[in-house]
């Protein structure tokens, strides 16, 4: 899998990304949605695609990733078994998940050499890092009947077991995930509020105004739950809660902390907690 997915500019985007990143390899394409761009669907000849090496499906995932060919990019991955029996309006939810990615991709992908052992291969890249050099980063690869697709055994275990509640899943995941690291950010900022303001706690807009926290959490798009903070007495006390913005689709478990810094989480229908 390729891990620099899980740099600071792009875990924001893990949900059904994070892991689904570097693995999309597997030749067959699997038609396209009416949003997706058809770039050239059916130009590789089942015998280009048997013939493909690891550095070759390397290369060409990141280069249908990058011009949007998403259905190819997953069909070249242990991920195409997730994918097949999406219906449309499914893939459509899913597809601004796939953009974040995309914009994600270097313009150029280096490849550094190949290592196959059997059914097994790792490709070796180079990925940006922002400012620092370079970093070299090994993608997985596993040989399935005759065709190189980007994966390790296990992960595909994984995706066969879920099939097409994978991404969904993974989304579930990465969003709650997403939702600690947000309120234990909170947790901090009041802290530093609370000491530059006599004490006294602040409500999301404040926080938010003053550069403390990012303004897209007052959405749901790119963390998929609902923020609210609630101030007690004088504002000497607060409670911060996020729930999902559609249950069961974006989230499952609802979260709370207060100025103590414990957090719960439960599943509440998508409800706030008590």
């Amino acid at each position: 899998m390729v891990n620099w997915l899980n740099t600071p500019r792009v875990k924001r985007i893990r949900s059904c990304i994070a892991l689904a990143l570097a693995l999309f390899f597997s030749g067959a394409i699997v038609g396209h949605s009416a949003n997706e761009t058809p770039a050239r669907a059916g130009v590789q000849t089942p015998a280009a695609v048997q013939s493909r090496s690891p550095s070759d499906t390397v290369r060409e995932f990141y280069k249908a990733l990058r011009e949007r060919r998403f259905r190819e990019a997953f069909a070249m991955s242990i991920y195409k078994p997730a994918l097949e029996g999406l219906k449309p309006e499914e893939f459509a939810e899913l597809q601004p998940d796939f953009e974040k990615m995309a914009a994600t991709v270097p313009a150029t992908v280096e490849l550094n050499g190949e290592q196959i052992s059997g059914d097994f291969a790792t490709v070796f890249m180079k990925v940006p890092d922002g400012d620092k050099v370079e970093q070299a980063v090994p993608v997985a690869l596993l040989r399935l009947n005759g065709v190189w697709i980007i994966g390790d055994k296990a992960s595909q275990e994984v995706v066969d077991k879920s099939g097409n509640d994978f991404f969904f899943e993974a989304r579930i995941a990465t969003h709650q995930d997403d939702v600690v690291g947000l309120l234990k950010r909170i947790l901090v900022v009041q802290l530093a509020y609370n000491q530059q303001h006599n004490g006294v706690f602040a409500d999301l807009p404040t926080l938010i105004s003053v550069g403390l926290m990012p303004k897209d959490i007052e959405g749901t798009e790119s963390t998929g739950y609902r923020f609210h903070i609630t101030l007690g007495k004088d504002a000497k006390s607060y409670i911060a809660g996020a729930e999902p913005a559609r249950y069961g689709r974006t989230g499952r478990l609802s979260f709370s902390i207060d100025q103590s810094g414990a957090i719960k989480s439960a599943d509440n229908g998508g409800k706030p907690l008590n």
